[in-house]
């Protein structure tokens, strides 16, 4: 047995380490280490709730709205306040464009260019992959760069700014939008829609929705001149339809009132149980006892733990660690090509980048709606009063999966502010039991070592980590 260490990873926001025990040359057990502790949970304490909300965005400067959501829903709570119609719109609004954003940025910029290595010359789609994706100077970069530009304009008209906006409140948002605003809304979500119809997919959003099958995808995909089919090619000729399984348990917070929140597992939905998550410190740097609720979790450094490895923490879920992301949210959704391809290969690499680009097919036309259903000239914000005593739950979906934010108020201060973000369950590390996480479990069986292709990459990147959000 031999020990191979992975990292720092590149195109990684924040920083992340794998180790990998290899015989044979195959991953026989992997650990993921968060290296960088940054202890955004005792800043916290003692602070203004409402202190909050300029604090939390600073996890993450790609994922701040989530984070803004999660801890203006945490408030919301505690508040007992309910958003108004047009800034529960606003909000989702909000939230989707960041979504979709990290969702377009992932597959052109952080994944792709993997398949422009030199590792794969002799491929047949190599050429093609090279020209498009070689990072920097591939074609797409220079196109996917001004669309992604114009698209985030729209966060200028909802939010004033991004990232670290201050527009979401627990009461909606305090971007009341105009009628000549919602116009020119529709525009930038039209020009957003010609880019995503005409490079990404090469056919329309309503036609890439409603693919439903494993059979169906892989005929569209066949000859058809876009970058979602390019990768089809590729990922099916190295067989990442079926590599990169974790345990085939999925969670979601629901998103945006069109997708549910749940737990789907051995084919059947569960509805979400809140009480059931706990996180366990055992592996972690971290004071360990028992396995805790979040709202009454604790952050306490244990530098010197012996047999930890990671300063990320183990959720899990009535016991099970749960893959989140896309291809959760598109599971609990009951989509027909996600449960197709899970149900035949496995969550495979496939299967998750096939989810986040399904997932610009379907919300961009529910932003359109939304967009309309915008009443300017009524409310957008309601008001609420901060109590001495009380508590809180945010939970969101980022793009990468769910965020969850406990609060604790008493004296009018934060007593206990505990959060669990998306790759805080996807790259946990084992638990008490021992049990790996959903990383963990996926790289087993690999190749890997000196001369191995960059498998180990790739499924890495198929759950697009966000290092900085797990160590918040």
């Amino acid at each position: 047995m031999t020990r191979l260490v992975l990292g720092p990873f590149n195109r990684v926001e924040g920083d992340l380490e794998v180790s990998l025990d290899l015989e044979a040359g195959r991953v026989q057990a992997a650990y993921v280490n968060s290296p960088l502790f940054r202890g955004f949970e005792q800043i916290m304490i003692g602070r203004s709730p409402l202190d909050a909300l300029a604090i939390v965005p600073r996890i993450c400067g790609i994922c701040s709205v989530a984070q803004s959501a999660a801890a203006a829903e945490a408030l919301a709570g505690a508040m007992g306040i309910r958003p108004t119609p047009n800034g529960q719109l606003a909000r989702q609004l909000i939230q989707a464009t960041e979504n979709l954003a990290d969702h377009l940025t992932h597959f052109y910029l952080f994944f792709m260019p993997d398949f422009a290595r030199p590792a794969y010359v002799d491929r047949s789609w190599h050429a093609a992959v090279a020209r498009r994706f070689t990072a920097v100077k591939g074609e797409a970069a220079a196109e996917v760069l001004p669309a992604r530009a114009g698209f985030l304009k729209l966060m200028g008209f909802l939010a004033g700014r991004w990232p670290h906006t201050l527009a979401i409140q627990p009461g909606g948002s305090t971007r009341a939008i105009t009628a000549g605003e919602r116009i020119r809304l529709l525009a930038l979500l039209r020009e957003f829609r010609s880019f995503l119809e005409k490079r990404l997919f090469g056919d329309t959003l309503a036609a890439v929705s409603q693919l439903d099958s494993k059979g169906a995808l892989l005929a569209w995909a066949a000859g058809r001149p876009a970058d979602l089919p390019l990768f089809i090619e590729a990922a099916r000729d190295l067989g990442l339809d079926k590599l990169g399984r974790a345990g085939d348990r999925f969670l979601s917070f629901g998103a945006y009132g069109l997708f549910p929140a749940g737990v789907w597992q051995a084919g059947q939905v569960a509805g979400l149980d809140p009480s059931a998550i706990v996180e366990d410190s055992a592996s972690a740097w971290l004071l360990a006892g028992r396995p805790l609720h979040p709202a009454v979790g604790e952050t306490i450094v244990a530098a010197d733990k012996p047999d930890a490895y990671t300063w990320c923490k183990a959720p899990r879920y009535a016991g099970q660690p749960l893959e989140v992301g896309a291809l959760a949210r598109q599971m609990l959704a009951g989509h027909p090509l996600l449960r197709d391809l899970v149900e035949q290969d496995g969550a495979s690499v496939m299967a998750r980048v096939v989810a986040r680009l399904l997932e610009l097919a379907i919300v961009v036309p529910a932003m359109e709606s939304w967009v309309q259903a915008l009443q300017p000239g009524e409310a957008f914000c309601a008001q609420g009063t901060l109590p001495d005593e009380g508590s809180g739950v945010g939970l969101v979906e980022a793009a990468r999966g769910s965020l969850g934010h406990w609060l604790s108020i008493r004296r009018g201060r934060i007593e206990r502010y505990q959060i669990i973000a998306p790759t805080t369950w996807n790259f946990s590390p084992r638990d008490a039991g021992g049990q790996p996480g959903p990383l963990e479990q996926a790289l087993l069986g690999l190749p890997a070592g000196e001369g191995a292709p960059p498998t180990v990459q790739h499924v890495v990147r198929s759950f697009d980590p966000c290092m900085v959000c797990t160590v918040h």
